[in-house]
């Protein structure tokens, strides 16, 4: 996408985000542009999953009001004392790249949002999906001088954290799956992708990934596992501005204490939120199953599993926790 034609759909988008009808020759008009050329603009819109109607002899209009982010109303819901970057960018392949390609170049706590991603990301490279405006995406950048051996439960800490910043939006009744999940009534509300670069027992770069569902479109279809969004949750919408700026504020205090303190401090909150909790669970390695009843997590992040043999930890990315 050019330079040009991003500002144009931005533009484009700022008239639409009234929820009122807008004639392709008044938008074309206030842009400077052809009508042919508006209607392909809504095309690609719509293709990032914006619902627009477009109805003849009245124009297109948003089905709901659109509500952009803007790091000047982020930064209001920040401490006064952040001074690290936030950005926010209009349409990228994946926001975890994009902090990837810049990782020399940025501080602990740098921070970008998109409002739609064409490459996004979840674990096992399956796709998140990410329909614009529709969810936030967001991606951190922080650094460890301690190495890859200082990561243990990272994501654990960071999903703890994103529960604290939805508990102060008035978003309750949340839970944590292992390792990388957060719930709601059953459902995946958010996911957490960290992907780590650096040498063994050196100083390692982190980039922590999250995607929140927000107000998905209602026939969004290419997830392929039960979800739910904010507004399912809450009669009334979150702003993105102010759960971003809160989420931001959540993470970078939790990262300074995982940095200091690693995972203890999380721990016992963990558990607590624990979707399987005392349930019958299965652990999906490769080819193999194993079944038992969870029990949590021990002080390292591994989860915990009462089988046959007795207690027993496991640990590692390839792992699949599933009900029975």
């Amino acid at each position: 996408m050019s330079k040009s034609s991003e500002l144009v759909r931005g533009n484009l988008l700022a008239i639409l985000a009234d929820n009122s009808f807008h004639s392709g020759e008044a938008l074309g008009a206030t842009l400077g542009i052809s009508r042919a050329a508006i209607s392909n603009h809504i095309k690609v819109l719509s293709s990032l999953g914006l619902d627009i109607f477009s109805v003849t002899g009245k124009g297109y209009s948003l089905a709901q009001p659109l509500s952009l982010l803007r790091v000047s109303e982020i930064n209001k819901h920040l401490a006064t004392s952040h001074e690290i970057e936030v950005e926010v960018l209009n349409v990228i392949d994946s926001t975890n790249q994009y902090l990837k390609d810049k990782s020399g170049q940025i501080k602990n706590g740098h921070t970008c949002l998109a409002e739609a991603q064409t490459a996004g990301r979840g674990r096992h490279g399956r796709k998140w999906v990410s329909p614009y405006a529709a969810s936030l995406y967001l991606s951190m950048h922080w650094s460890f001088a301690g190495g890859y051996s200082v990561l243990g439960g990272l994501s654990l800490a960071i999903g703890v954290a994103i529960v604290d910043a939805l508990n102060q939006c008035g978003v309750h009744g949340l839970q944590l799956k292992w390792p990388n999940d957060i719930y709601a009534q059953g459902k995946k509300l958010a996911g957490i992708l960290i992907e780590v670069e650096g040498q063994i027992g050196s100083k390692c770069q982190a980039i922590i990934g999250i995607g929140l569902n927000v107000a998905l479109p209602k026939d969004t279809q290419e997830i392929g596992q039960p979800w739910i969004d904010l507004s399912q949750l809450n009669d009334t919408l979150i702003d993105r501005n102010v759960l971003a700026g809160k989420l931001i504020r959540e993470l970078t205090k939790s990262l300074s204490l995982f940095e200091n303190n690693g995972l203890e401090p999380f721990v016992k909150k963990w558990r607590d939120l624990d979707i399987y909790a005392n349930q019958a669970i299965k652990l999906i390695v490769g080819q193999n199953t194993i079944t038992g009843i969870g029990r949590g997590i021990d002080t390292n992040g591994a989860i915990v599993l009462e089988t046959e043999q007795g207690l027993k930890a496991y640990h590692g990315g390839e792992i699949s926790v599933r009900a029975i």
